[in-house]
Parts: structure tokens; sequence; C-alpha cells
């Protein structure tokens, strides 16, 4: 997600009233070096969360390319990184459901990728710690994405 200029971020400011702005500033407040793709995310992708989580699966892949496949040291590094940056858009959602999604998505790439995950135990781990996370989360969804998403989990399992 790229982060859009401070003159379209001002102009989107003028379209919110007082108690919008307020609310904007205080949960901006709370993020440091990240407050220009979150005031993004809130003017401009908020409103379409399905946009959103295609923007992100979208970089996701884009990260998962990049990665130097030759050691798994540079592998480690590179999912980590690329957790790091899901992790850093969920917190920018603050939906439970994107939440799900997002880490499912990437649990389907880092077992999905070449070479094998299963020949490291540290990724096997992260992806172990992952879905495990991901089980927990799904409880507190509704019944029915409860089920959908168990569903994925049993595919990717």
């Amino acid at each position: 997600m790229k982060a859009v200029s401070v003159v379209t971020i001002r102009k989107e400011l003028k379209h919110k009233s007082n108690a919008e702005l307020a609310e904007l500033c205080l949960r901006l407040s709370r993020f440091k070096k990240e407050n220009k793709e979150l005031l993004t995310y809130l003017l401009f992708e908020a409103d379409s969360e399905d946009g959103y989580i295609e923007t992100v699966k979208a970089e996701i892949d884009e990260q998962f390319e990049l990665i130097n496949t030759n050691s798994y040291f540079y592998i480690k590094k590179s999912v980590r990184k690329i957790l790091r940056n899901t992790k850093k858009y969920i917190r920018y959602s603050l939906n439970k459901e994107t939440e799900v999604e997002l880490l499912l998505y990437f649990c389907k790439k880092l077992k999905a990728m070449s070479p094998a995950i299963h020949r490291n135990t540290t990724l096997t781990n992260l992806y172990d710690r992952n879905m495990e996370a991901i089980t927990k989360k799904v409880l507190n969804l509704h019944e029915d994405l409860q089920y959908d998403y168990n569903l994925q989990l049993q595919d990717i399992s």
C-alpha cells in the first residue's frame, strides 16, 4: 500500500467534521512511523475493506516473489519481514475478519513456498504459531464466519 501525498490528505480532511477529525487524530497518535499509511487507510480504504484486503494480498504476493531462496537464513529474514508488514496492515484495520483473512493468506503463501518450509524448524514453528493464532481468533467471530474460516484452515493444514 502506498501512501498518498500530504496535499491529497489535506483536501480529504476538509470534507470531515470536527468530531471525525478528533477521532482520526486520537487514533493517529497511537502510531509513530506509519502515520501517513494509517491516514491513507482511514480516509480512502476504510470504506472498502474488501479492496483493502486485496491490496494487502497483492503486496504479500510481491514480497513473497522477492524472497531470496538461496539459503534458509534469507528466507527466514524475508518471511519475518512479510509477517511484520502484514500485522502492521492488520493494526490499521482493527477488523477481526480482516485479521483472520490476511493471516490465512500469509500462511497459505508460506506453506506453498519453495523450498518447503518443513525442512526448517524456525519456519515450521512460525507457521504453526500463526495457525494457532488464527484458530483462536476464528473462535471470536460469528458462527457463519467461523464455519467458512474453519474450512479454509482445514484446506491449508
